[in-house]
């Protein structure tokens, strides 16, 4: 469905922002880890609901992220119990510091369902060196192809890094949902730069 240029009003409580997926075809050229990062990954399998749901609401909240926190625990358990699907937790001094969850099950590909670090760690190299953890991971499996999307909610780099990380963007995409912070999926003060209608 064609969209008119210009303007289109919102209902209140709705939020519109602009998906970019990108995909890559084969393993980049690898890049060395930044010095000093001291994370590990550790994968969890059939992970604890309310473990994944700290995690994500901790990675997630400033981005308004609520596509998992809107499944009732049948639907979530359903994904992260699926042999195909892998969720990770980056650890760093003995804290859950991020979240990597790659989908394997389309056959011959890997979508990066979810790449995320707290605040705190955005700008010290360690998305970087999750990158490179993801990229490892994923093509060390027979794949055709890599894939991942990033939107406008989402930190104002992310784009960029996806880019450099070798991914190149094939399509552009409207969502608009209901704001999740006006039925609770996330904090009311979540993400202040998006101003609450």
């Amino acid at each position: 469905m064609d969209l008119p240029d210009g303007y289109l009003d919102l209902r209140p409580g709705k939020l519109a922002n602009v998906v970019t997926n990108l995909e890559m075809f084969e393993r980049p050229p690898a890049r060395p880890d930044p010095p000093g990062v001291r994370a590990t990954l550790r994968r969890v399998e059939k992970p604890d609901l309310r473990w994944y749901r700290a995690l994500f609401h901790k990675v997630g909240d400033a981005y308004l992220w609520f596509s998992r926190l809107a499944l009732d625990d049948s639907g979530l358990r359903t994904i992260l119990d699926d042999p195909f699907v892998e969720v990770y937790g980056v650890t760093i001094g003995g804290e859950e510091e991020g979240m990597l969850e790659l989908d394997f099950r389309v056959a011959g590909e890997c979508e990066i369902a979810h790449f995320a670090l707290t605040g705190k760690l955005v700008g010290t190299g360690t998305g970087r060196w999750l990158m490179n953890r993801a990229l490892e991971i994923a093509w060390s499996r027979p794949l055709q192809r890599m894939w991942v999307h990033t939107c406008t909610l989402d930190h104002p780099s992310a784009l960029e890094f996806y880019v450099r990380s070798g991914f190149q963007p094939f399509k552009r995409q409207i969502e608009i949902s209901d704001d999740p912070r006006r039925s609770a999926l996330v904090p009311r003060d979540a993400a202040p730069h998006v101003p609450l209608l």
